[in-house]
């Protein structure tokens, strides 16, 4: 496990897969013999949050000291992340994929498709980000200062984490890999369109170890502090307060998860759009969830639908 005390360069040599982190941190090159916590204390960095990420990231360390843990430090991380994904690695990687296919000579649809594949695959992580921007952070920064923050719940979120947004970024990567792997024209050597399925399968690591941060540190780090403002004991009392759905309830429910209209719910339950209407504002009063997202989410972890069946 990492110290404080171990040279930043030898964490660089040694570690090559920390080096887009250091990047995040925005943390230079050219460090000397400096230690992990002089480069860290010089560039602003809170030395224990940098390396909780270091060891977590290599596996040297799982068991996470919040203590030690600063939140500011890790939100300002994620945001940094965030920039960089988008400034940087995946403009860059459209750059060299468009790069690969101009290499080929056939008629095949192929190399567009492969485009149009990582739009769509990155339009599924800008979602994904942009509701974290959103929704969460302000979230947390809130919570850090000390205030109140209605209608957003961090279960909700930490649900909707994988279960939803997660799911829907892997099934694009796996479409655009299957198609370049399975499908691209055979028409001689292409290192490049090698190298640039290197750099998508690299940039999938980080991605993952990207949320990995968010599930296992970020997400239990603003629970203990939501604990210490005593917002979890409100909620459990809410929840226990909470409305049962009727049955009626639960299948307009199921009908609007699945992304159906209030004419389209009023066909398919033979019941009038004003009364799906009023159904709609009842659960919705009764669960307190005003978002297609959170009552999504509400019908997964309770069962009332399939994640799989969802499009």
């Amino acid at each position: 496990m990492y110290s404080q005390n171990d040279k930043m360069a030898e964490l660089m040599s040694a570690e090559p897969d920390i080096l887009q982190l250091i990047v995040r941190f925005r943390l230079p090159l050219g460090v000397g013999d400096k230690t992990i916590q002089e480069v860290c204390l010089e560039n602003n960095v809170h030395t224990p949050t940098f390396l909780t990420l270091v060891n977590y990231k290599l596996s040297l360390e799982n068991d996470i000291n919040y203590d030690n843990l600063s939140l500011p430090t890790l939100m300002n991380y994620l945001k940094l992340a965030h920039e960089h994904f988008f400034s940087f690695s995946l403009p860059m990687l459209r750059r060299k994929l468009i790069e690969a296919i101009n290499y080929s000579v056939s008629d095949s649809k192929i190399p567009m498709l492969i485009i149009r594949f990582f739009d769509e695959y990155v339009n599924e992580i800008s979602l994904h980000m942009q509701h974290e921007n959103e929704q969460l952070f302000p979230y947390v920064e809130k919570l850090l200062a000390g205030e109140k923050s209605d209608g957003f719940d961090i279960e909700i979120f930490a649900h909707q984490h994988r279960a939803v947004d997660d799911q829907h970024i892997a099934d694009k990567l796996t479409e655009l890999k299957n198609l370049i792997i399975r499908y691209y024209p055979q028409n001689g050597e292409n290192e490049l369109l090698f190298s640039a399925l290197e750099d998508l399968f690299n940039f999938e690591k980080e991605l993952n170890m990207h949320c990995n941060f968010e599930d296992e540190i970020l997400l239990p780090a603003v629970r203990r502090l939501e604990h210490q403002q005593q917002i979890n004991p409100q909620r459990k009392q809410k929840t226990q307060q909470q409305e049962e759905l009727s049955e009626r309830e639960k299948d307009v429910l199921i009908e609007v998860v699945k992304g159906l209209s209030n004419k389209e719910i009023a066909d398919a339950l033979y019941i009038s759009i004003h009364t799906v209407i009023s159904h709609r504002k009842n659960i919705s009063r009764k669960l307190n969830i005003h978002s297609t997202a959170g009552l999504t989410i509400y019908a997964i972890v309770n069962n009332l639908v399939d994640i799989n069946n969802l499009q």
